[in-house]
Formats: structure tokens, sequence, C-alpha cells
């Protein structure tokens, strides 16, 4: 994560003329990572009072906000950082920050492929994925995305140092001697790894699911497709600048790319906080659902929140305990 305060390599970029960039940086931070903790928190509550843990679809869920929380997790260390344009985790907290913001990054997005592809199998080949489609499907695929994601953790960790700049101030960032092979294939791993290919499969998998919604008799056909329409784009529009200002500024030590790459990863952020809440809220069960906690915790709206079934929690209630899904499992 390059310093918005100043730029290691370059001399002219004044610590002094970005700090007021680095304090309005702090504040949003803060603001994703309270709205994040707000959004997955909610998620994680909801599926534990209501849902099975072990269905595919929630597995994969659970996963997905965990990498989620991985990568919010190190906002406030961050904002701090920024604030004071000095970093004062000291050495080690460095690497761990870094390295943690890399993992849940590279596992969230592969979290969303696989969610995707999963329902790719369950609308175009709804009978023949029945026994693909099983818990130890699910938790193999998890433990292979953690497994990937650790590994590619390797590269940040050994390239994130705390470099002192002057007495008594502190900068967390890539080392500026020192594995220059690293550094030369990291932005690669993560444009073509990390974003190309879950992008092009994402795509692909939406793109047959909303073939087969249109082709088929199901009343609200045109509400999935578009609903198909709005993750695709959300997608694109959340996860395309951070990366194409990664390649075009790759190996470029100008003061104006700490601005470029700090503006595109806000947007990547804002994604964090919404989509684990958006592949979820969207679903009649879950909103349902939602409905039910909203009762249980403000009785005076029980008359006026129309809520199916029982309107008392159910610890996992078999009854309710199938998989999170939007309409039509897309």
């Amino acid at each position: 994560m390059k310093m918005a305060t100043k730029s290691f390599n370059n001399s002219t970029c004044a610590r002094e003329t970005d700090q007021n960039f680095g304090v309005r940086l702090s504040f949003y931070y803060l603001l994703l990572f309270t709205l994040s903790l707000v959004g997955n928190g909610l998620v994680l509550f909801i599926m534990y009072m209501y849902e099975k843990l072990n269905t595919v679809c929630n597995i994969f869920l659970l996963n997905l906000v965990i990498s989620d929380l991985v990568v919010m997790s190190g906002l406030p260390f961050w904002a701090v950082y920024h604030n004071k344009s000095n970093w004062v985790f000291g050495q080690v907290w460095c690497k761990i920050s870094a390295s943690f913001y890399f993992l849940g990054f590279y596992s969230s997005i592969f979290f969303l492929t696989l969610m995707t592809f999963d329902r790719y199998l369950a609308v175009v080949y709804a009978v023949p994925s029945t026994r693909l489609r099983r818990r130890s499907y699910a938790m193999g695929s998890s433990a292979a995305v953690w497994g990937i994601s650790f590994l590619a953790c390797i590269n940040p960790f050994l390239l994130y140092d705390q470099n002192k700049i002057s007495d008594q101030e502190f900068i967390c960032d890539e080392i500026p001697t020192g594995y220059e092979n690293l550094k030369l294939i990291s932005p690669y791993l993560q444009f073509f790894l990390f974003f190309l290919f879950p992008l092009i499969l994402i795509f692909y998998c939406y793109i047959r699911i909303a073939l087969t919604v249109i082709s088929s008799r199901m009343t609200k056909k045109y509400r999935t497709v578009r609903l198909i329409f709005v993750i695709v784009l959300l997608f694109f529009l959340c996860w395309t600048p951070y990366n194409v200002v990664l390649m075009v500024y790759m190996g470029d030590d100008k003061c104006g790319y700490d601005y470029y790459l700090h503006v595109t990863r806000m947007i990547t952020y804002v994604y964090f906080c919404i989509n684990p809440v958006f592949y979820t809220f969207v679903g009649r069960k879950f909103q349902n659902n939602f409905r039910k906690l909203l009762v249980k915790q403000i009785p005076c709206l029980e008359n006026h929140v129309s809520v199916t079934g029982s309107n008392t929690l159910s610890h996992r209630n078999p009854q309710v305990g199938t998989a999170i899904q939007p309409d039509v499992q897309v």
C-alpha cells in the first residue's frame, strides 16, 4: 500500500503538501471500515441465527464475508498512518498489515468468482451439478482459495517493511532495494490471476445464466436479467480502475501515482462493503429473515412488517435452513 503523503523514492514529493489528502483519506478509511463492519456483521449474524452453515452457497458466502473483513481490518491502522504521516506500529505489524490486506483482497475476488461459478452450475446445469455441489466440494474449493491466497501473500510479506526517513518518522512501504524480481512479478500476478481471469470467468458465467433464464419459463426472468447486469457492472466498475492504474504506473515513481492508486483503491473498498449485503439482500428469503430480526428486536413493528413463517428466532432452524441465494439462484 503506497503511502499517500510521500513517495519513498522521490524526494520532490513534499510530505507537507500532501498532509490534507492524508487526513481526508484517513476519514474515508474509517468510514468504510465502519460500513463494512456493520454490513458484513449483519450478514454473519443473520446467517448464524437462521441459516445452515454447511450448504454450498452459505459456505462460499461465509468465506467471502471473512475475506472482506480481513481486508477491511487493516483500515484503522492505515487511517492512523495517513493521518499522522508516520507509521507508528513497528516493523512486524507493517508486514502483517500489508499481508492481511492482500490476503483478503485475493481471497475475496476468488470467492466472488466461486459464487458466480456455483450459480452458473445451479442454473445452467441444474440436474447434472447436483452430485458435484456438495459440502465437500465447497470445503475443498474454499481451502484451495485460501491456500492460493496465502502463497500469493508471500510476495508482499517480503516486499513491505518499515523504513526510517527521519529521526521520528517512518513509512510502511515496499523496500527500495532488493527482491527486484518479486517487484516485477507482483503487478502482473495481480492483474492477470486476480483480476483478468476472474473477470472473464464471471462475464462468461453470467452471460450463460442470462441466456438460460431468458429461454426459460421463469415468471420474473427480466428482473433476474437486470439483476445479473447490475452484478457484472458493479464488479467491472469497482475493480477495473485500480487494476488499470496498477499496470499503467507499474515501476513509475511519480508522485501522482500515489493519488491515482489511492482513489481507485477506495472504489474497490466500497465493493468490499456492499458485495456481501448485495449478494444476500436481493434474495427474498434473506429479506424475510432480516424482517424477522427487526420484529424480534423491535416488537412494535410486528403489525407493520410483513414476515412469512414464524416470527420467533430459531437458531439454525431446519425449516429455514436452505442456502441464501437471490431469486432463481442468480
